[in-house]
């Protein structure tokens, strides 16, 4: 019966912090971005969600090259026209004029992030923290593009990393 009544006194007081973390996650800023292919056809949707040091993206992207690397970047302008090959979302985010990729001197840039692993299917489903930015304020992404390449960044060469063809790109609302 002791037992029973502690077991009950910890639920109760756990109960308020639970209630407590999920009304500040509520609280958090968060944006959203929809994917579109080559082809302008909506392929993958990410959340964003805003921390004390810096942005948690969650995507879910299909018909991507399987079984492979692939780059996953911040780019700075919030357009994704395919028939462009989604140039029209410029280059990488860098508000610092940082060289690019993680291997490089001076570098990386707010844009940089690492690779993403695309499943035998042909999909990604990541998590993936990027402390360089905000979604408002300072470094802000909302308003800029994410961007997803055919091939691995090589994390130094200059500007892209010799990443590839723009494969997926979405608009961070």
């Amino acid at each position: 019966m002791k037992t029973l009544m502690i077991a009950s006194l910890l639920a109760a007081t756990a109960l308020p912090a639970f209630a407590q973390d999920q009304n500040q996650n509520q609280n958090r800023a968060q944006a959203s971005a929809t994917f579109v292919n080559q082809a302008g056809e909506e392929n993958g949707k990410a959340t964003l969600t805003e921390t004390p040091g810096g942005v948690l993206i969650e995507l879910e992207v299909t018909g991507l090259p399987a079984e492979q690397w692939v780059a996953f970047h911040v780019h700075e302008t919030g357009t994704c026209d395919a028939q462009t090959g989604h140039e029209s979302a410029g280059g990488h985010f860098n508000p610092t004029d940082a060289s690019h990729g993680y291997l490089a001197e001076g570098g990386p840039h707010a844009g940089d992030m690492p690779n993403q692993w695309v499943d035998a299917g042909g999909t990604l489903r990541a998590q993936v923290f990027n402390a360089m930015v905000s979604l408002d304020g300072d470094n802000a992404i909302r308003g800029r593009a994410l961007m997803i390449h055919g091939g691995e960044d090589d994390y130094i060469s200059q500007p892209t990393g010799d990443a590839g063809d723009r494969q997926a790109c979405a608009v961070i609302d």
